[in-house]
């Protein structure tokens, strides 16, 4: 990584070990902030695939200092992510972040949570659940539920497989529907796969159902119904929230109109200011199309209101 201080570093939660990588602007001062990276759903590593490593880049170059690490049983972090709550992977962050503090030359006050697509709702529970947060980003994050955004991300999805038909796509998303109800009966597995089998194995199910098995049908299970607005509304500090127009995964719309009333709502902290970011034309990792990684204004936007917030 040129021009940077990059190494392996590992904390604990707990029982827990977490293992990642600390980079420092290699400037010789101090850095002007910090922040802490959080992956997106799956099995996420330190590098969430080819996401993080640009965005670091460019936090180094305007003087913040940036910690991420493996989730959960993940590179070199021990445990399972499928069986943890998002509450368990908010004190991961958590965590991460009382690391990053204790590390020379990063300050304290001006360090504080990044969090892309899922890893958006776990830095939004982990902001909410302490007092000394200075800021809080969430990139592509849906402010709707996990059922709602993974039935928005799978009609999507059918919606532009050119060899399914319209009642093939109405089947698979009554299945899914089915899916989520049943998930809401704590129903295991078993049952899971018997609805799929008796639906016919619509090809259009793979997409969410394809790496399913039992460990990850309990995780999801869990994990459906949460809802962001009682973290949205218990914020205490700025929150940028960053989306790309034409995000596939993400109802964006909907995602502005929840944020927007949290942010509106009476119990909602005065000093917990939203601003909204959306590129348009830009997916899910906010890249442009045929582009590898996001454009300059999109990190001239997110460099520049952390700025405003470590002076």
């Amino acid at each position: 990584m040129d021009g940077v201080d990059a190494r392996d570093v590992e904390f604990r939660n707990g029982p827990v070990r977490l293992a990642g990588s600390l980079a420092v602007p290699r400037s010789g001062a101090a850095a002007r902030a910090g922040v802490v990276l959080v992956g997106g759903s799956g099995p996420s590593d330190r590098h969430n695939d080819t996401f993080f490593p640009p965005l670091r880049r460019h936090l180094l170059e305007a003087g913040i200092a940036v910690l991420s690490y493996d989730k959960r049983g993940v590179g070199g972090s021990s445990g399972d992510w499928r069986a943890a709550t998002l509450t368990d992977l908010a004190t991961d962050a958590s965590a991460a972040l009382d690391f990053l503090r204790s590390r020379p030359g990063v300050p304290s006050a001006t360090a504080g949570f990044f969090g892309h697509s899922e890893g958006g709702w776990v830095v939004l529970r982990a902001a909410t659940a302490r007092d000394d947060i200075p800021w809080v980003v969430t990139n592509s994050c849906p402010a709707t539920t996990p059922a709602v955004q993974e039935r928005h991300a799978l009609a999507h999805h059918l919606r532009e497989t050119p060899t399914c038909s319209c009642a093939d796509a109405d089947r698979t998303l009554d299945l899914y529907d089915r899916l989520v109800e049943a998930g809401r009966r704590d129903a295991d597995f078993a049952t899971a796969m018997r609805l799929v089998d008796e639906a016919g194995r619509p090809p259009g199910l793979e997409f969410y159902w394809g790496e399913v098995d039992e460990s990850l049908w309990t995780f999801l299970k869990h994990k459906q119904d949460h809802d962001p607005a009682g973290d949205l509304r218990g914020l205490r500090c700025p929150h940028l929230a960053l989306f790309g127009g034409e995000d596939p995964l993400v109802p964006v719309a909907d995602s502005l109109r929840g944020l927007g009333a949290s942010a509106a709502h009476g119990s909602r902290a005065r000093r917990a200011t939203l601003t909204l970011e959306v590129l348009p034309g830009a997916d899910h990792r906010l890249r442009l199309p045929d582009a590898a990684e996001p454009p300059p204004e999109y990190f001239a936007a997110l460099t520049g209101w952390l700025h405003r917030r470590c002076p």
